[in-house]
């Protein structure tokens, strides 16, 4: 048996445990783990703020003492309100169109945003305009795709995902999320903001689903860019489709594992005086 079915078949496992926690009845378990979600993206991207600094900020309005950027508070409360837009549009059925991409990126980069001229015109980031220059992987890295094809470029991957967004079979369904992610990310339509939102539209596609969302932990970025660079050189979908799955079974395993903990301290718990 393949890697791929022995994962899978893992995933059916453990998603029907997670499934019987019925976390819906659990308060605000959805919340907290939409803010864990948001707090892993944005430390991909160099956020300095820990999963406890974005609950403390999203409830409470606090930030730590410690000195952490401003930006880095301003990159998470934006992702938030990313997220909730994308919840909203998501109960709608809403289908993905270039403008609705658009909105996102606008969204995840409201605040950190900034206008850009360029002999072309002027694009400015914080309303979701596609570059009009070009960007390279690191300094001596292969180009993304050239600024004059990303329109095309975006608009071809929105009619695929809507081609495929009618699945209703679990593994195509996030198979399809992580392939968008995967031709988002590697279109790289937006001068910033490229990752937050092509993981946004991952979970977009969960959210329409109504499946559980995915989380690509902070602590495996460097596996998590080597198979989009995988992906990209093989010209194959596996390798990222591999290591997301592998990604997705970590996290219900850890939320499982949480839970268990969590019940056993319940059960042994006695008052301290």
């Amino acid at each position: 048996m393949s890697r791929d079915k022995d994962i899978w078949k893992e995933i059916e496992t453990e998603q029907k445990r997670y499934d019987n926690l019925n976390t819906g009845q659990i308060i605000n378990y959805n919340k907290f783990y939409l803010y864990s979600i948001i707090a892993h993206s944005t430390a991909i991207e160099g956020s300095s703020l820990t999963t406890l600094d974005t609950q403390l900020l999203f409830d409470d309005g606090i930030t730590s003492k410690d000195g952490k950027p401003i930006a880095d508070y301003l990159m998470n409360l934006d992702l938030k309100s990313a997220y909730e837009y994308a919840m909203k549009e998501a109960q709608n059925k809403t289908l993905i169109t270039p403008e609705f991409l658009k909105k996102l990126n606008s969204l995840v980069m409201k605040s950190t945003g900034s206008e850009y001229k360029t002999m072309l015109g002027s694009f400015d980031s914080s309303k979701g305009d596609f570059r009009l220059l070009g960007v390279r992987v690191g300094n001596d890295g292969p180009s993304y795709m050239n600024y004059q094809k990303i329109p095309g470029g975006v608009e071809k991957l929105a009619d695929e995902i809507n081609k495929r967004l009618g699945s209703t079979n679990m593994k195509d369904a996030y198979n399809l999320s992580f392939d968008a992610h995967f031709n988002l990310v590697t279109i790289h339509p937006w001068v910033d903001g490229n990752g937050r939102t092509s993981r946004l539209l991952m979970n977009y596609i969960q959210f329409y689903h109504g499946l559980t969302l995915t989380k690509i932990h902070r602590e495996d970025k460097d596996v998590y860019i080597k198979a989009l660079v995988e992906s990209k050189e093989s010209e194959s979908p596996e390798p990222f489709r591999n290591f997301m799955a592998a990604q997705h079974l970590k996290t219900l395993r850890e939320e499982l594992n949480h839970h268990e903990i969590s019940e056993k301290k319940s059960r042994d718990f006695d008052l301290l005086f």
